[in-house]
């Protein structure tokens, strides 16, 4: 790395936190922020010191002089910056999930290629230590070769996170499969090799739709609102006065190397986690909690019943940004941007957890049937594995 990377940060709200990690990080500045409301203009000033450039257009954030774009507006918003920043022939950082459609996600990916520059997308949970220590057993050979996995994500605080605001309208998220599933559906992918090819799916608005109490919009985010002491879901009030994503959701996937796979999704359990259980064809692993001073567990021994695992390990990291992992991804980025050098994460396989649960999420809103997953480009897939090169 030569003098950090002048970035643009399109969106100071929810995922501010990252600009704050550009600085932190030693190898980028923030020289420029866009976002039209006046809480996240007043965000960035304060946080971001005087000079800051506050951008009235994206054309101005663009012609500033940065030299790669960030991309943490709202997910609908993310095709648009995306390949307005691509088009303009600087490095893009888009938040996850790439976009809410297959079509918008394969026009990004087909932007990136056709002018030659580098896209990286937000997964963040590739560095997220429980992740990489699941991996690090499945890539030792330990448990054999993979032959299903299982994740059931526990979002206690679905209520105040994801049915206050936008996320709850199906016009700016798809879904809830789709945006708050991508994180899962592309560690699923990560740890099984590949990539969902059919899949089906049922799920309901069972809790949060028959909640009467809405509010109008308005500038508060979902930080403000979250109350850990309130119970039960049923008693949440302020909800957005639209609501109708899914707070229950039931996934089952066949990838393209014949793992089996299924991803359950609760927005009103009374705990926040996920627990991924990972079997092979000589045994299982699995998260027993997926933050620090968790336990990685496996069994590769034989037992009449229920047993103790065979071999545990505590999981690491920080309790901030996600385990530690976002100061490693954005540093990653980073480096990318000058350097070019391979990354943990995938803009083809960004694009298919969405393309999973774009589809997953047709199928629940049908018949609940099972459906094909398109495939992207074959040129493109090319193009991106070679490492955008």
């Amino acid at each position: 790395m030569t003098a950090p990377v002048r970035v643009g940060v399109v969106g100071f709200g929810l995922r501010a936190s990252l600009a704050r990690t550009v600085v932190d990080s030693g190898l980028g500045d923030v020289t420029a922020v866009l976002d039209p409301s006046e809480r996240g203009r007043h965000d960035a000033r304060s946080a971001l010191g005087g000079s800051v450039r506050l951008a009235e257009s994206l054309d101005e954030l663009l012609a500033s002089g940065v030299e790669a774009v960030m991309v943490l507006s709202p997910d609908d918003t993310h095709h648009d910056v995306a390949v307005a920043a691509l088009e303009a022939g600087l490095p893009v950082f888009c938040e996850k999930p790439l976009a809410t459609s297959i079509a918008d996600c394969d026009d990004v990916l087909a932007t990136a290629h056709r002018t030659l520059t580098r896209l990286y997308v937000g997964h963040n949970m590739r560095h997220m230590p429980v992740v990489r220590q699941l991996r690090d057993v499945i890539t030792s050979g330990r448990i054999g070769r993979v032959r299903s996995v299982w994740c059931r994500h526990f979002v206690g605080h679905g209520g105040d996170f994801y049915f206050r605001d936008w996320h709850a309208d199906r016009r700016h998220s798809t879904g809830l499969l789709l945006q708050k599933g991508a994180h899962d559906l592309d560690v699923i992918h990560w740890l099984s090799g590949g990539y969902t090819r059919r899949t089906s799916a049922m799920g309901r608005l069972a809790v949060y739709g028959e909640i009467d109490a809405r509010r109008e919009p308005g500038g508060a985010r979902m930080t403000d609102w979250h109350d850990p002491t309130g119970w039960p879901p049923t008693a949440l009030t302020g909800l957005n006065p639209t609501v109708d994503v899914e707070d229950l959701s039931l996934m089952t996937m066949e990838l393209d190397n014949g793992v089996l796979a299924s991803y359950a999704q609760c927005h009103f359990t009374p705990d926040y986690w996920r627990s991924y259980t990972v079997i092979g064809d000589a045994g299982r692993v699995e998260n027993l909690g997926d933050g620090p001073g968790g336990r990685i567990a496996v069994w590769d021994h034989r037992h009449p019943s229920w047993a103790r695992p065979d071999d545990e390990t505590e999981i690491g990291g920080t309790p901030e940004g996600h385990g530690g992992a976002d100061a490693v991804m954005v540093a990653e980025f980073l480096r990318f941007v000058r350097t070019g050098e391979p990354t943990e994460t995938s803009p083809v396989a960004a694009r298919e957890a969405v393309a999973a649960g774009v589809v997953a999420t047709e199928s629940l809103r049908g018949d609940g049937s099972t459906r094909v997953v398109p495939e992207l480009d074959p040129d493109l897939v090319a193009y991106f594995d070679a490492g955008q090169a």
